[in-house]
Protein backbone atom coordinates (compact mmCIF):
# COMPACT_ATOMS: atom_id res chain seq x y z
CA UNK A 1 0.00 0.00 0.00
CA UNK A 2 1.56 3.31 1.12
CA UNK A 3 4.53 4.33 3.21
CA UNK A 4 2.98 6.23 6.12
CA UNK A 5 4.78 8.36 8.70
CA UNK A 6 2.89 9.16 11.92
CA UNK A 7 4.14 12.02 14.09
CA UNK A 8 3.22 11.65 17.76
CA UNK A 9 2.56 7.97 17.29
CA UNK A 10 2.30 6.71 20.87
CA UNK A 11 -0.43 9.01 22.23
CA UNK A 12 -4.22 8.84 22.40
CA UNK A 13 -4.87 8.56 18.67
CA UNK A 14 -1.67 6.74 17.73
CA UNK A 15 -2.45 3.91 20.12
CA UNK A 16 -5.33 2.94 17.83
CA UNK A 17 -4.14 4.37 14.52
CA UNK A 18 -0.83 2.52 14.23
CA UNK A 19 -2.40 -0.96 14.50
CA UNK A 20 -5.12 0.02 12.01
CA UNK A 21 -2.53 1.23 9.51
CA UNK A 22 -0.46 -1.93 9.83
CA UNK A 23 -3.50 -4.19 9.52
CA UNK A 24 -4.48 -2.25 6.38
CA UNK A 25 -1.14 -3.24 4.85
CA UNK A 26 0.71 0.07 5.07
CA UNK A 27 4.44 0.41 5.70
CA UNK A 28 4.37 2.44 8.92
CA UNK A 29 7.03 4.60 10.54
CA UNK A 30 6.20 5.89 14.04
CA UNK A 31 7.78 9.16 15.16
CA UNK A 32 7.96 9.93 18.88
CA UNK A 33 10.33 11.17 21.55
CA UNK A 34 10.75 7.58 22.73
CA UNK A 35 9.33 8.40 26.17
CA UNK A 36 5.69 7.27 26.12
CA UNK A 37 4.33 3.85 25.26
CA UNK A 38 0.96 3.15 23.61
CA UNK A 39 -1.94 2.92 26.03
CA UNK A 40 -2.70 -0.56 24.75
CA UNK A 41 -0.17 -3.09 23.57
CA UNK A 42 -0.58 -4.80 20.21
CA UNK A 43 1.67 -7.37 18.51
CA UNK A 44 1.45 -5.40 15.27
CA UNK A 45 3.84 -2.80 16.71
CA UNK A 46 6.59 -5.33 15.91
CA UNK A 47 6.00 -4.49 12.25
CA UNK A 48 6.43 -0.73 12.76
CA UNK A 49 9.63 1.21 12.15
CA UNK A 50 10.26 3.49 15.12
CA UNK A 51 12.17 6.74 14.77
CA UNK A 52 13.00 8.76 17.88
CA UNK A 53 12.83 12.51 17.26
CA UNK A 54 12.38 15.34 19.72
CA UNK A 55 10.18 17.66 17.69
CA UNK A 56 10.74 20.74 19.81
CA UNK A 57 14.52 20.36 19.75
CA UNK A 58 14.64 19.60 16.03
CA UNK A 59 12.37 22.54 15.23
CA UNK A 60 14.63 24.85 17.23
CA UNK A 61 17.46 23.76 14.94
CA UNK A 62 15.25 24.21 11.89
CA UNK A 63 15.63 20.52 11.03
CA UNK A 64 12.36 18.81 11.91
CA UNK A 65 10.66 19.32 8.56
CA UNK A 66 13.66 18.12 6.60
CA UNK A 67 14.03 15.09 8.87
CA UNK A 68 10.44 14.03 8.14
CA UNK A 69 10.79 14.77 4.43
CA UNK A 70 13.92 12.60 4.30
CA UNK A 71 11.82 9.57 5.25
CA UNK A 72 10.21 9.80 1.78
CA UNK A 73 6.71 8.89 2.89
CA UNK A 74 3.64 8.81 0.67
CA UNK A 75 1.44 9.93 3.57
CA UNK A 76 2.45 11.99 6.61
CA UNK A 77 0.03 12.20 9.56
CA UNK A 78 0.71 14.93 12.12
CA UNK A 79 -1.07 14.24 15.40
CA UNK A 80 0.73 16.82 17.54
CA UNK A 81 1.10 20.18 15.81
CA UNK A 82 -0.08 23.16 17.85
CA UNK A 83 1.44 26.33 16.35
CA UNK A 84 1.57 27.93 12.94
CA UNK A 85 5.38 28.11 12.97
CA UNK A 86 5.62 24.39 13.74
CA UNK A 87 3.20 23.56 10.96
CA UNK A 88 4.96 25.80 8.43
CA UNK A 89 8.36 24.24 9.00
CA UNK A 90 6.93 20.81 8.33
CA UNK A 91 4.73 21.48 5.33
CA UNK A 92 7.31 23.71 3.63
CA UNK A 93 9.62 20.69 3.65
CA UNK A 94 6.87 18.33 2.43
CA UNK A 95 5.61 20.46 -0.48
CA UNK A 96 5.76 18.34 -3.63
CA UNK A 97 7.06 15.31 -1.73
CA UNK A 98 3.92 13.60 -0.35
CA UNK A 99 0.64 12.40 -1.85
CA UNK A 100 -1.32 13.23 1.31
CA UNK A 101 -0.74 15.17 4.51
CA UNK A 102 -3.23 14.65 7.34
CA UNK A 103 -3.35 17.24 10.10
CA UNK A 104 -5.21 16.62 13.34
CA UNK A 105 -6.95 19.84 14.33
CA UNK A 106 -9.71 20.45 16.89
CA UNK A 107 -13.37 21.42 17.01
CA UNK A 108 -12.21 24.36 19.14
CA UNK A 109 -11.36 26.15 15.89
CA UNK A 110 -15.05 27.09 15.82
CA UNK A 111 -15.08 29.04 19.06
CA UNK A 112 -18.62 29.20 20.43
CA UNK A 113 -21.45 27.23 18.90
CA UNK A 114 -24.07 29.21 17.00
CA UNK A 115 -26.20 27.07 14.68
CA UNK A 116 -26.05 23.44 15.79
CA UNK A 117 -25.02 20.90 14.86
CA UNK A 118 -22.14 23.01 13.54
CA UNK A 119 -20.96 22.38 10.00
CA UNK A 120 -17.31 22.52 8.93
CA UNK A 121 -18.22 25.43 6.67
CA UNK A 122 -19.54 27.60 9.53
CA UNK A 123 -17.82 30.95 10.13
CA UNK A 124 -15.14 30.51 12.76
CA UNK A 125 -14.44 32.84 15.67
CA UNK A 126 -11.95 30.94 17.84
CA UNK A 127 -10.71 32.22 21.16
CA UNK A 128 -7.96 31.09 23.50
CA UNK A 129 -4.44 30.36 22.31
CA UNK A 130 -5.08 26.70 21.46
CA UNK A 131 -8.14 27.33 19.30
CA UNK A 132 -6.65 30.41 17.66
CA UNK A 133 -3.40 28.66 16.75
CA UNK A 134 -5.22 25.61 15.41
CA UNK A 135 -7.52 27.81 13.33
CA UNK A 136 -4.48 29.61 11.88
CA UNK A 137 -2.96 26.27 10.95
CA UNK A 138 -6.18 25.21 9.24
CA UNK A 139 -6.39 28.47 7.29
CA UNK A 140 -2.80 28.13 6.12
CA UNK A 141 -3.18 24.50 5.09
CA UNK A 142 -6.40 25.06 3.14
CA UNK A 143 -4.84 28.11 1.46
CA UNK A 144 -1.88 25.97 0.42
CA UNK A 145 -4.32 23.38 -0.94
CA UNK A 146 -6.04 25.98 -3.12
CA UNK A 147 -2.98 27.91 -4.27
CA UNK A 148 -0.24 25.29 -4.34
CA UNK A 149 -2.23 22.06 -4.65
CA UNK A 150 -0.84 20.91 -1.32
CA UNK A 151 -2.51 17.54 -0.62
CA UNK A 152 -3.91 18.21 2.84
CA UNK A 153 -6.77 16.65 4.78
CA UNK A 154 -7.73 18.10 8.17
CA UNK A 155 -9.58 16.16 10.86
CA UNK A 156 -11.07 18.02 13.83
CA UNK A 157 -11.57 15.77 16.89
CA UNK A 158 -13.78 16.52 19.84
CA UNK A 159 -12.91 15.53 23.41
CA UNK A 160 -10.79 12.41 22.89
CA UNK A 161 -11.77 9.40 25.02
CA UNK A 162 -10.35 5.92 25.53
CA UNK A 163 -9.04 3.48 28.12
CA UNK A 164 -5.84 4.70 29.72
CA UNK A 165 -6.69 8.31 30.58
CA UNK A 166 -9.45 10.28 32.29
CA UNK A 167 -12.26 11.50 30.03
CA UNK A 168 -13.90 14.90 30.16
CA UNK A 169 -16.44 14.40 32.95
CA UNK A 170 -20.03 15.66 33.44
CA UNK A 171 -18.75 18.68 35.40
CA UNK A 172 -16.72 19.79 32.37
CA UNK A 173 -13.22 19.01 33.63
CA UNK A 174 -10.94 15.97 33.94
CA UNK A 175 -10.84 15.01 37.62
CA UNK A 176 -11.96 11.35 37.80
CA UNK A 177 -13.17 11.97 41.37
CA UNK A 178 -16.41 13.20 39.78
CA UNK A 179 -17.15 9.65 38.67
CA UNK A 180 -16.39 8.33 42.17
CA UNK A 181 -18.85 10.85 43.61
CA UNK A 182 -21.50 9.60 41.19
CA UNK A 183 -20.67 6.00 42.11
CA UNK A 184 -21.26 6.86 45.79
CA UNK A 185 -24.56 8.53 44.82
CA UNK A 186 -23.38 11.88 46.18
CA UNK A 187 -24.94 15.08 44.90
CA UNK A 188 -23.10 16.47 41.90
CA UNK A 189 -23.31 20.22 41.37
CA UNK A 190 -23.32 21.48 37.79
CA UNK A 191 -22.95 25.02 36.44
CA UNK A 192 -26.06 26.89 35.30
CA UNK A 193 -28.79 24.42 34.29
CA UNK A 194 -26.37 21.83 32.91
CA UNK A 195 -27.55 22.46 29.37
CA UNK A 196 -24.15 23.35 27.89
CA UNK A 197 -22.76 20.66 25.61
CA UNK A 198 -19.63 18.56 25.24
CA UNK A 199 -18.79 16.38 22.25
CA UNK A 200 -16.64 13.32 22.83
CA UNK A 201 -15.03 10.93 20.38
CA UNK A 202 -13.34 7.60 20.98
CA UNK A 203 -9.71 7.63 19.85
CA UNK A 204 -10.37 4.57 17.72
CA UNK A 205 -13.06 6.43 15.78
CA UNK A 206 -10.54 9.15 14.95
CA UNK A 207 -8.19 6.39 13.78
CA UNK A 208 -11.03 4.98 11.69
CA UNK A 209 -11.57 8.36 10.04
CA UNK A 210 -7.86 8.70 9.25
CA UNK A 211 -7.97 5.35 7.45
CA UNK A 212 -11.07 6.40 5.55
CA UNK A 213 -9.37 9.65 4.53
CA UNK A 214 -6.44 7.67 3.13
CA UNK A 215 -8.70 5.15 1.38
CA UNK A 216 -10.82 7.97 -0.10
CA UNK A 217 -7.93 10.32 -0.82
CA UNK A 218 -9.46 12.21 -3.73
CA UNK A 219 -12.60 13.01 -1.75
CA UNK A 220 -10.53 14.00 1.28
CA UNK A 221 -7.92 16.28 -0.30
CA UNK A 222 -8.36 19.98 0.42
CA UNK A 223 -11.11 19.26 2.94
CA UNK A 224 -11.68 19.49 6.69
CA UNK A 225 -13.87 17.04 8.59
CA UNK A 226 -15.22 16.83 12.12
CA UNK A 227 -14.09 13.72 13.99
CA UNK A 228 -16.66 13.31 16.75
CA UNK A 229 -19.33 10.88 17.91
CA UNK A 230 -22.76 10.99 16.30
CA UNK A 231 -24.18 13.39 18.92
CA UNK A 232 -23.07 15.81 21.61
CA UNK A 233 -24.18 15.54 25.25
CA UNK A 234 -25.52 18.17 27.60
CA UNK A 235 -23.73 18.17 30.94
CA UNK A 236 -27.02 17.33 32.61
CA UNK A 237 -27.85 14.47 30.25
CA UNK A 238 -24.31 13.14 30.60
CA UNK A 239 -24.46 13.25 34.40
CA UNK A 240 -27.90 11.63 34.58
CA UNK A 241 -26.77 8.81 32.29
CA UNK A 242 -23.70 8.15 34.44
CA UNK A 243 -25.79 8.00 37.65
CA UNK A 244 -28.02 5.41 36.01
CA UNK A 245 -24.98 3.51 34.70
CA UNK A 246 -23.75 3.24 38.30
CA UNK A 247 -27.22 2.04 39.39
CA UNK A 248 -28.56 5.27 40.93
CA UNK A 249 -31.20 7.85 40.17
CA UNK A 250 -29.72 11.22 39.19
CA UNK A 251 -28.73 13.35 42.17
CA UNK A 252 -27.92 16.81 40.82
CA UNK A 253 -27.78 20.39 42.01
CA UNK A 254 -27.32 23.55 39.94
CA UNK A 255 -25.89 27.01 40.43
CA UNK A 256 -25.00 29.93 38.21
CA UNK A 257 -21.46 29.48 36.96
CA UNK A 258 -19.89 32.25 39.09
CA UNK A 259 -21.48 30.85 42.25
CA UNK A 260 -20.75 27.26 41.27
CA UNK A 261 -17.07 28.04 40.64
CA UNK A 262 -16.58 29.29 44.20
CA UNK A 263 -16.97 25.74 45.48
CA UNK A 264 -14.59 24.18 42.94
CA UNK A 265 -10.85 23.81 42.57
CA UNK A 266 -9.84 26.95 40.61
CA UNK A 267 -8.05 25.02 37.86
CA UNK A 268 -10.98 22.64 37.45
CA UNK A 269 -13.43 25.55 37.35
CA UNK A 270 -11.29 27.18 34.67
CA UNK A 271 -11.29 23.96 32.62
CA UNK A 272 -15.07 23.78 32.93
CA UNK A 273 -15.40 27.36 31.70
CA UNK A 274 -13.20 26.56 28.69
CA UNK A 275 -15.58 23.77 27.73
CA UNK A 276 -18.98 25.28 28.54
CA UNK A 277 -18.07 28.61 26.94
CA UNK A 278 -17.66 26.78 23.63
CA UNK A 279 -20.38 24.13 24.08
CA UNK A 280 -19.43 22.25 20.91
CA UNK A 281 -22.05 20.32 18.98
CA UNK A 282 -20.62 19.32 15.61
CA UNK A 283 -22.07 17.62 12.54
CA UNK A 284 -20.47 14.53 11.01
CA UNK A 285 -22.67 14.58 7.91
CA UNK A 286 -19.78 15.64 5.66
CA UNK A 287 -17.46 12.89 6.91
CA UNK A 288 -20.26 10.36 6.61
CA UNK A 289 -21.19 11.45 3.09
CA UNK A 290 -17.71 11.84 1.56
CA UNK A 291 -15.69 9.28 3.52
CA UNK A 292 -18.23 6.79 4.82
CA UNK A 293 -17.43 7.65 8.44
CA UNK A 294 -19.54 5.67 10.92
CA UNK A 295 -18.47 6.04 14.57
CA UNK A 296 -18.43 2.77 16.48
CA UNK A 297 -18.98 4.54 19.79
CA UNK A 298 -21.55 7.01 21.01
CA UNK A 299 -20.21 9.63 23.42
CA UNK A 300 -21.60 7.69 26.38
CA UNK A 301 -20.25 4.35 25.19
CA UNK A 302 -16.78 5.86 24.78
CA UNK A 303 -16.87 7.44 28.23
CA UNK A 304 -18.20 4.31 29.91
CA UNK A 305 -15.40 2.21 28.41
CA UNK A 306 -12.87 4.71 29.75
CA UNK A 307 -14.49 4.81 33.19
CA UNK A 308 -14.51 1.00 33.31
CA UNK A 309 -10.76 1.17 32.80
CA UNK A 310 -10.44 3.83 35.53
CA UNK A 311 -12.33 1.57 37.95
CA UNK A 312 -10.02 -1.33 37.15
CA UNK A 313 -7.02 0.94 37.63
CA UNK A 314 -8.24 2.08 41.04
CA UNK A 315 -8.77 5.70 39.99
CA UNK A 316 -12.57 5.55 40.28
CA UNK A 317 -14.53 3.79 43.01
CA UNK A 318 -16.74 0.84 42.20
CA UNK A 319 -20.42 1.40 42.96
CA UNK A 320 -21.53 0.14 46.38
Amino acid sequence: MSKVVVIGATGHIGTYLIPRLVMAGHDVTAISRGVAKPYQQSPVWRHVTTVVLDREAEEARGQFGSAIAALEADVVIDLICFTQSSNSQLVDALQGRVSQFIHIGTIWTHGTSAIVPTLESAAKYPFGDYGVQKAAIETDLLTRARRQNFPVTILHPGHIVGPGWAPLNPAGHFNPAVFSAIARNETLSLPNFGMETVHHVHADDIAQLVIRAIDNRHAALGEAFHAVSDAALTLRGYAEAMYRWFGHQPNLAFAAYAEWAKGQDPEEAKATWEHVARSPNCSIDKARRLLGYAPRYTSLEAVQEAVTWLIGDGQVESPA
